[in-house]
C-alpha cells in the first residue's frame, strides 16, 4: 500500500531532504580530510622554519611567543565552538589543535625533518590522522543505530538551532525515507524543553535553508528534555493528490479509514469509532469534498456501519451524490429533526443491549451496527431545533458514542454562536484552510495550537490540506499538514466538478446501503430511496387500518347530509352582503359525496391527488389544498391527517414545517 500511494506524488525536484543530502560531506572527503591536514600542517611548519632561518635569540624568541600564544588562542576557540556534546568528542579536537600548533612551534625552530620533529610528525602525525578516521567510520555506523551522536541531521539542525538562539541543541536520526527524515532531539536540560524548540522551528529552518514547514515537532512522552521531530518538504502538497481505492473494503468500521497523505507521504490512518468529530474550514477549503467524500467513502465500504445523514443548508449538493450508500439522508428541517428524535431515542436501548453482552462500549462483531451520523453546516440544523430538541441532542452527544455511534458536525467556523460549548469540548478536531489565526483557534486543538498548526497560510488556496487531532493520531502528526484525496481529477491534473460527482456516484453504486445487512433498529430507522430494508416500512401505509377505518371515516357522508355548514373555515363577516338565491328555496340538504371508498382506495386517491400537484409544479402543500378530496370522497380531514403524518415519517413526504404549516414534497410521492 505504502508503494502504492508514493507513485502519487510527483516530488519537487530539489526537495528539503535533497538540500540536507547536498550539505551532507561525501564518505571519501571525510575519510581523507584528516590527511589533508596532517600534510598541511607538515607543510605550515617547513614554511615557518624557512621563513625564520635566522640565528638572532631575541627574534627566535619573540617567534616562539607569538607562535604559543596564536596556538592557544586555536586551540580555546576549538574548544569553545565544538559542535561535540560528550567529554571525548571536545577532547579529541580540541587536543588535535593543540598538538598540531606545538610541533609548528617545534619545526619552526629545529626544521620539519630532524631526529624529533621529524618522526613527531610521521608517527604521531599518522597516529592522530587515524584516530579522526576511527572516529568517523564509527559515526558512519551509527548512522543506522538508533542512540547514534552524530549524523546528517545533527550537523544541520545542530547548526539551525544555534543560529536560532539555542546551542545546546543535539539531533540524532532515528529513521530516514526517501520523503523524510525522523530524529530525536536533546534539549539543554533543566534550560529548555519541547515547547521552546516548536517556538524556535521557523528560525531553525531558515537556519538549515529549508522551506517554512519542513519541520514538525511533538514532546517526547518520556523525556521532557527531548523532544521528536520529522523533516519532510511541504512543496509536495501543493499539487492536487488522486484518490486512492477503498482501504480495507469489506472490514469493519473499527478498523483505520485511509482518508488523505500526510506531508511526509505515509497514509493518514484514521479510526472513526470512539469519539466525535468537528470539520472546519471556510467556503472552498475543501472540507466537504475533501473531508465528507474521502471519510464517507471509506466507511461506506466496511460491513458493520451505516450513515445517518443531514443536509438542510445545501440539500442535494454535497451529499446527494453518496445517496445511495446513505442508510438516511434529509434534507429538510423536518426531516433532520425526526431523524435526530428517533436515533437520540433508540441510545437508551443500545447501551442496555451492550451492557446484557458485559460491554461497556460498541466493539466489531457485537452484534449492533455502527452508526456515523454526519451533519453538514451544522450551525443550521442546530439553529432549527427547539430548546428541547437542542438538549435532547446534547444529551445524545454524550451517550451516543458508547452506544456505538460517531456524530460529525462540518461547518465553517466553529465560535461561541456556531457550536455549543458542551459539544466543542467533545470533539476531535479536523481542520481545513481558515480566514485568520482568530478563526483557527476554534478549529484545532489546544495541542496543535501549541504545536504551530496555521491553518490560515492555506486560506482556501490550496483545497484539501488540513491538520487532524484524533485518538488515533499519533502526537508527532497532529501539526503535520494532509492533504485529502481529490475527485474528478483530470489528466492534465486539475479537479473537474461533473466528473468527480460521476465518480461518487457510481462509488455509491458499488457500496448500496440497500444491500448492506444492518441490525433491527438500524433498519427500521432507515430510509432507502429503492426500497430497500425500508420497504416494510411504508409497505402499510395505506392498507385498511381497524383504528383508521372507523365510525368516522365510515358516517363521513352523512356529515355534509346533516350539517348547516360544510366547510367550517367558511366564516362569515357582520357586514358581508348576503345575495338572493336565484330561484328557490335554499336546499336543506347537501349532495351525497361522489363515491364511498375502501382504506385502500382512499390512500390510492391522496397519492393521486398528490402526484397530480407535484406534477403541477408544487414542491409544498396545506391541508386546505386537500379540500377536493373531502369534497368528493368520503375522506375526513382526520383520516387525512393521520395519513399524512405516516408518509412524513415513512420518508414518502420531506416532512412538515412547523413555521409555514405546509407539507414538503421534495421528490415526487411514490409508495
Amino acid at each position: 500500500m505504502a508503494g502504492r500511494t508514493k507513485d502519487l506524488v510527483s516530488v519537487e525536484t530539489e526537495s528539503s531532504l535533497s538540500k540536507v543530502a547536498a550539505k551532507e560531506v561525501s564518505k571519501l572527503v571525510t575519510l581523507t580530510s584528516p590527511w589533508v591536514a596532517y600534510v598541511l600542517v607538515f607543510g605550515i611548519g617547513c614554511a615557518f622554519h624557512f621563513i625564520l632561518d635566522s640565528d638572532d635569540p631575541d627574534v627566535v624568541a619573540w617567534t616562539m611567543f607569538l607562535m604559543s600564544a596564536a596556538v592557544l588562542v586555536l586551540t580555546a576557540v576549538t574548544f569553545g565552538q565544538s559542535h561535540a556534546r560528550g567529554v571525548w568528542g571536545k577532547t579529541h579536537t580540541t587536543l588535535t589543535t593543540l598538538l598540531a600548533g606545538l610541533w609548528v612551534c617545534a619545526a619552526t625552530v629545529n626544521g620539519p625533518t630532524t631526529v624529533v620533529t621529524g618522526r613527531l610528525i610521521l608517527i604521531g602525525g599518522v597516529t592522530v590522522a587515524l584516530t579522526w578516521n576511527i572516529r568517523t567510520v564509527i559515526r558512519m555506523k551509527g548512522l543506522d543505530q538508533p542512540g547514534a551522536i552524530a549524523d546528517p541531521l545533527a550537523l544541520l539542525f545542530g547548526q539551525g538551532a544555534e543560529r536560532a538562539g539555542m546551542p545546546a541543541v543535539e539531533a540524532r536520526t532515528v529513521k530516514a525515507t526517501a520523503h523524510k527524515v525522523e530524529g530525536d532531539v536533546q534539549l539543554e536540560q533543566g534550560r529548555q524543553v519541547a515547547e521552546d524548540l516548536t517556538r524556535k522551528v521557523g528560525y531553525v529552518e531558515s537556519g538549515i535553508g529549508l522551506p517554512p514547514g519542513s519541520i514538525n515537532t511533538a514532546i517526547d512522552p518520556d523525556d521532557a528534555s527531548k523532544a521528536k521531530v520529522v523533516i519532510s518538504d511541504p512543496r509536495v502538497m501543493k499539487k492536487p493528490i488522486p484518490r486512492n481505492s477503498p482501504s480495507r473494503p469489506g472490514l469493519s468500521i473499527a478498523d483505520p479509514l485511509n482518508i488523505a497523505l500526510w506531508q511526509d507521504l505515509d497514509e493518514v490512518e484514521y479510526c472513526v469509532v470512539g469519539h466525535h468529530l468537528q470539520i472546519m474550514g471556510q467556503t472552498g477549503s475543501g472540507k466537504s469534498i475533501g473531508g465528507a467524500w474521502n471519510i464517507l467513502a471509506e466507511v461506506v465500504t466496511r460491513y458493520d456501519v451505516a450513515v445517518f445523514a443531514g443536509d438542510i443548508t445545501k440539500g442535494e449538493q454535497t451529499l446527494g451524490p453518496m445517496r445511495e450508500a446513505l442508510h438516511r439522508f434529509e434534507t429538510t428541517k423536518a426531516g433532520v429533526k425526526a431523524m435526530l428524535r428517533e436515533l437520540q431515542e433508540q441510545v437508551k436501548e443500545r447501551t442496555n443491549y451492550l451492557a446484557s453482552k458485559q460491554l461497556q462500549k460498541w466493539k466489531r462483531g457485537c452484534g449492533l451496527t455502527y452508526w456515523i451520523v454526519w451533519l453538514e453546516e451544522f450551525p443550521d440544523i442546530f439553529d432549527c431545533l427547539s430548546d428541547k430538541e437542542q438538549d435532547a441532542f446534547l444529551s445524545m452527544l454524550k451517550a451516543i458514542r458508547s452506544a456505538g455511534g460517531t456524530i460529525v458536525m462540518s461547518l465553517q467556523r466553529a465560535d461561541y454562536s456556531q457550536m455549543p460549548t458542551l459539544a466543542r469540548g467533545q470533539l476531535a478536531k479536523m481542520c481545513f484552510g481558515v480566514e485568520s489565526a482568530h478563526d483557527a483557534s476554534f478549529g484545532l486543538s489546544e495541542a496543535q495550537q501549541d504545536a504551530n498548526a496555521r491553518p490560515e497560510l492555506w486560506s482556501n488556496k490550496q483545497p484539501g490540506m488540513a491538520y487532524l487531532d484524533a485518538p488515533s493520531i499519533e502526537d508527532t502528526r497532529i501539526a503535520m499538514p494532509l492533504r485529502t484525496y481529490a475527485w474528478g481529477l483530470t489528466e492534465e491534473g486539475h479537479v473537474d466538478d461533473e466528473l468527480a460527482n460521476t465518480q461518487m456516484r457510481a462509488h455509491a453504486a458499488q457500496w448500496p446501503a440497500a444491500a448492506k445487512p444492518v441490525d433491527v433498529t438500524t433498519a427500521a430507522l432507515s430510509r432507502l430511496h429503492d426500497g430497500g430494508q425500508a420497504a416494510t416500512a411504508p409497505a402499510g401505509l395505506l392498507e385498511a387500518d381497524a383504528e383508521d377505518d372507523d365510525e368516522e371515516v365510515r358516517n363521513v357522508a352523512s356529515e355534509y347530509l346533516e350539517t348547516d355548514d360544510p366547510d367550517p373555515e367558511v366564516r362569515g363577516g357582520l357586514d358581508d352582503e348576503i345575495p338572493d338565491l336565484d330561484e328557490g328555496d335554499p336546499p336543506m340538504r347537501f349532495a351525497p359525496p361522489a363515491q364511498r371508498m375502501t382504506a385502500e382506495e382512499r390512500g390510492a386517491a391522496l397519492i393521486k391527488h398528490l402526484q397530480d400537484m407535484w406534477d403541477g409544479g408544487a414542491r409544498d402543500f396545506s391541508s386546505g389544498d386537500l379540500k377536493p378530496l373531502w369534497e368528493s370522497t368520503d375522506m375526513s380531514r382526520a383520516w387525512v391527517q393521520k395519513t399524512l403524518k405516516k408518509l412524513v415519517e415513512a420518508n414518502v413526504l420531506g416532512g412538515y414545517d412547523e413555521d409555514a404549516q405546509r407539507y414538503l414534497m421534495p421528490e415526487r410521492p411514490e409508495v
